[in-house]
This record gives C-alpha cells, structure tokens and sequence, in this order.
C-alpha cells in the first residue's frame, strides 16, 4: 500500500536509505530535524509504500511552484522488481501534477548504477547539458554524507 508519508515514519525510513548503497544522504537536511521541514512544506508530495507495519519503500518528492524535485526513492532490497518504485514514483507524480506542476527533475549518484537503470527505463532522461552546481548558505557546519551499505 502507498499512503503520504509522515514524520513517525522516519526512522523505517531513514534504516532503508542508510542501508542503500549510494543513497547520497546528508547529515543536516537528512536528519529527522531536516525531513520534518521537508515534510511540513511537501505534506502531499512524499510517499511511503507498507506491506502490513512495515515500511519498505520511500520517495521525498516536493516542488517549488516551477519545477518538481524528487529525492531519495527507495525500495527495500528484497521487494525490489514488484512494482513498488514505479507506485511511488506514480504517486508522486500525480500529486505533482495535482499542485500544477509541469516538470519534474532529480538527482542520481554517478555510482548508483541501479538508480540510473531505474530512472531511465521510466522514461526519465539525463540532461548532458546541464551541469550541477551547489553551495551550503548556513553557518552551520553540515555534517558529512552518512554512510550506505548493501544489506539484504
């Protein structure tokens, strides 16, 4: 089942992400602090996907009145190819397009080979022409990227 996801979920959340390889997951804007803004500005835009209490997959999805941005989709390794990504990313979408959103962009780790895989056979296309570019505005130190592994 698919339903908008809440703060109480961060934890099942966050224990799939860090378990992820190539997650690209900061310590700042990833920590319950951080999603729990996120959340109360996306409060329709961000999914969790259950299978009974426990929570297997998850997409951070929000917009800024323009242009849609996805972040963090994940599926537990072991329900993996049974059409839970694809629910979340639909999910997501059409709650985009239910705000007014046109486009939708997202980021995917040059090692996360199968993100790359995901995303693409979805019919998402990586633009050569654009490069990214980022800069911290706080005065606060930004902890580093957490760790992810593969488990399952």
């Amino acid at each position: 089942m698919i339903r908008t996801m809440t703060i109480d979920e961060y934890e099942a959340v966050f224990d799939l992400w860090i378990n992820t390889p190539n997650m690209g997951l900061r310590g700042l804007d990833d920590s319950k602090e951080g999603i729990a803004v996120f959340l109360k500005r996306n409060p329709e835009t961000c999914f969790v996907a259950v299978d009974g209490e426990a929570v297997v997959g998850a997409i951070l999805c929000g917009h800024d009145g323009r242009r849609g941005y996805v972040y963090h989709t994940v599926v537990h390794y072991n329900y993996r190819n049974q059409g839970i990504g694809t629910a979340l990313v639909n999910a997501a979408v059409a709650a985009l397009q239910k705000e007014g959103i046109t486009r939708v962009c997202l980021n995917v780790m040059e090692s996360n080979e199968d993100g790359k895989h995901f995303w693409t056979n979805h019919g998402w296309e990586k633009k050569d022409f654009l490069g990214f570019y980022s800069k911290s505005i706080t005065e606060k130190e930004n902890l580093p990227l957490f760790e992810t592994e593969k488990r399952g």
